[in-house]
């Protein structure tokens, strides 16, 4: 099989297959905290690190403002183009999560699949929350979903998953190369088999997460006092959990204040 090497990120309608697929629960969800734990009605929506923008042309359907950014302009440009498909105006921007200004507040905002652990410092993840802080309106919410590093070896250091649209199907790979706890970096190595009718080929890729413990997060959002941590789920999206020194998945519930 053909192997090309680079940036994921760089092939949006792959990438978009993989993790567009099961949207609904997910849509469900963010439908359901915005009822149960924004203190205000939820309209205006941003998603920092939107991607191919999965669920905004979702929520842009359903009469939400919505709008987001990301550092990759193949992502953004793949966003935009199925937003205005669909007739709704492109508002998707190259920009960074973790600088960034609304010109208008939003009612909530989300990120719900890692995209957070890219933020390799302090300095920037405080950036981002603050950045997130200054675009809520009072009583807005902000739904953060990532893996903790858990106190004991992770049970699930390696996934898979595949979906297929049409005649596109794709099977995803991704593992833990190694988690260095004391410099709070992990490698991870991710790779898409594409299948076509005409092709076959493999994208690899590599990058760096910031690894996080529950108590290295709670310690990052007390230096942002506009938020408040108001509940936490797991990626089953279903009841509410308590986040303990073993919980590795969260979606993590702040409000600002």
């Amino acid at each position: 099989m053909e192997v090309i090497r680079g940036n994921i990120y760089d092939y949006p309608k792959y990438y978009d297959v993989l993790f567009n697929s099961d949207w609904k629960a997910e849509y469900d969800f963010l439908t359901a905290c915005f009822e149960r734990h924004a203190l205000r009605p939820v309209r205006r929506l941003f998603e920092p690190a939107c991607g191919t923008g999965r669920l905004l042309a979702k929520f842009a359907r359903a009469e939400y403002e919505a709008s987001g950014n990301d550092l990759n302009p193949h992502a953004v440009e793949y966003c935009n183009a199925r937003l205005v498909r669909h007739g709704f105006a492109p508002t998707a921007v190259v920009g960074d999560m973790s600088d960034f200004r609304l010109k208008r507040k939003v009612d909530a905002a989300f990120s719900t699949i890692n995209s957070f652990r890219h933020l390799e410092s302090e300095e920037k993840a405080q950036g981002h929350l603050a950045c997130i802080a200054r675009a809520l309106a009072k009583g807005g919410i902000y739904l953060l979903g990532f893996h903790l590093t858990p106190a004991r070896r992770s049970t699930c250091d390696r996934e898979s998953w595949s979906a297929r649209r049409g005649h596109l199907s794709v099977l995803s790979r991704m593992w833990s190369i190694r988690v260095d706890r004391r410099r709070r970096r992990e490698r991870v190595g991710l790779a898409f088999d594409v299948y076509t009718p005409t092709r076959q080929f493999r994208l690899e890729d590599e990058f760096t997460f910031r690894t996080y413990t529950a108590g290295q997060f709670r310690g990052l959002l007390d230096r942002i006092p506009e938020l408040e941590m108001v509940e936490t789920y797991d990626f089953a999206y279903d009841e509410p959990i308590v986040v303990t020194a073993e919980t590795e998945d969260v979606v993590f519930v702040l409000r600002k204040r």
